[in-house]
């Protein structure tokens, strides 16, 4: 049986929604992202991309680049709401659908898209239902794998649609820039032209060890790309790997109260999640950013699992204690990675560890936290540790 894939993206997600709600927003070019110049830029409207915004720029330079945008905070739970119809919308078509980001997911149409017609049938129809319902509008890319149908689905945006049948990969191919292909950056792309590889049909041209040489690992998966070999599967349903927080300062700095002020309030959102997830970790990272925007990331494996705000920040305080604190940062936050279910049987996750007396300690206490800011607003109860003079928090 022949893999039918689509992969659906939709346009300008957050900017489009913030004109939607405001339609006054409408036609003109919308920065969604932090209200400050040291945020960055979550989203821009098509109009603010004709100068040159795109998501992840500083706002700084985004301002730069388009002095007339209109900057609006980000509104989460607003775009979680039309996401979850939007999904909704996709699973009565198959129930193959991974989502992959807030607004964008994967189809396996594979014998089930003759229910409702041609592949141009199906897709039209799907649009149609996104846009009656939630008038935003998608861009749609149908093809053999994944890889194709989420480049064919950039292909023509905004509010598009390009197909790719099984029998015209093979020209596809060869026609693709490499620059175009998922996960190739500036410098691969570099790498690639040295080699003089243009398209992506090109890599079949280089000899294997060359190219496992100048790019390790990514090589084997170009190779296989560039002859129409994408067998990943599209997975309905993916467990989070980690649970993060960051926050971007108003100024650089180096001052450690700031940045114990900024962990103990990150490490209580983490927790909060966590607990909220029924899941505990067995990393801790924390992530710094300097000023020239290079990363710095520390990490430290516990002993046992956790998902208590006070164990996550202690950790935080021993990872920033090997941080050269001369540097100042524009960037701080702090994760937990290598999740586990505490409901497990003991043997699969660590032997009995002194630490874990210490999390269940606070575990009573950090749930009845919890449901206290629940019923009655995040700001209902704090932890002492907010007002500790030592660490500059107030």
């Amino acid at each position: 049986m022949e893999r039918i894939i689509l992969h659906i993206d939709m346009d300008a997600f957050y900017a489009s929604v913030e004109q939607l709600d405001n339609p006054d927003l409408k036609g003109k070019p919308v920065i969604v992202g932090g209200t400050s110049r040291r945020g960055v830029v979550s989203a821009a409207s098509y109009e603010a991309r004709k100068y040159g915004v795109y998501s992840a720029m500083p706002i700084f330079q985004a301002r730069k680049k388009c002095p007339e945008a209109i900057l609006v905070p980000v509104r989460m739970e607003r775009y979680k709401e039309l996401s979850r119809r939007i999904m909704g919308i996709l699973e009565s078509f198959s129930p193959l659908i991974e989502q992959v980001s807030i607004d964008e997911a994967y189809m396996d149409l594979s014998g089930t898209y003759r229910l409702f017609g041609s592949p141009e049938d199906l897709v039209v129809e799907i649009k149609k239902r996104i846009k009656n319902e939630t008038r935003l509008t998608c861009s749609i890319g149908i093809a053999p794998n994944k890889l194709m149908a989420k480049i064919a689905s950039d292909m023509d945006k905004p509010d598009g649609f390009t197909i790719i049948p099984h029998d015209r990969v093979s020209d596809f191919i060869k026609q693709l820039p490499i620059e175009k292909v998922p996960g190739v950056g500036e410098k691969t792309v570099r790498m690639f032209r040295k080699m003089g590889v243009f398209q992506l049909g090109d890599v079949k041209r280089l000899p294997e060890q060359l190219l496992l040489k100048e790019a390790g690992k990514f090589g084997q998966r170009i190779l296989e790309l560039s002859m129409g070999i994408d067998n990943s599967p599209v997975v309905p349903y993916t467990e989070a790997k980690s649970i993060s927080s960051e926050d971007t300062f108003p100024e650089d700095t180096n001052d450690i109260s700031i940045f114990k002020k900024q962990l103990m309030i990150q490490s209580e959102i983490v927790g909060q999640r966590l607990r909220g997830k029924g899941l505990k970790g067995m990393t801790v990272t924390l992530k710094l950013k300097r000023a020239d925007f290079m990363t710095i990331t520390r990490s430290l494996s516990l002993e046992a699992p956790t998902n208590s705000s006070q164990t996550i920040y202690e950790y935080g305080l021993k990872l920033l204690e090997n941080v050269d604190k001369s540097i100042k940062f524009r960037l701080i936050g702090i994760g937990v990675s290598r999740l586990v279910d505490p409901n497990e049987p003991r043997s699969q996750l660590s032997l009995f560890k002194s630490n874990e007396l210490a999390d269940n300690s606070w575990e009573s206490a950090e749930k009845a936290m919890d449901s206290i800011k629940k019923k009655f607003g995040k700001d209902a109860i704090k932890r002492g540790g907010f007002w500790d003079n030592e660490s500059g928090i107030k």
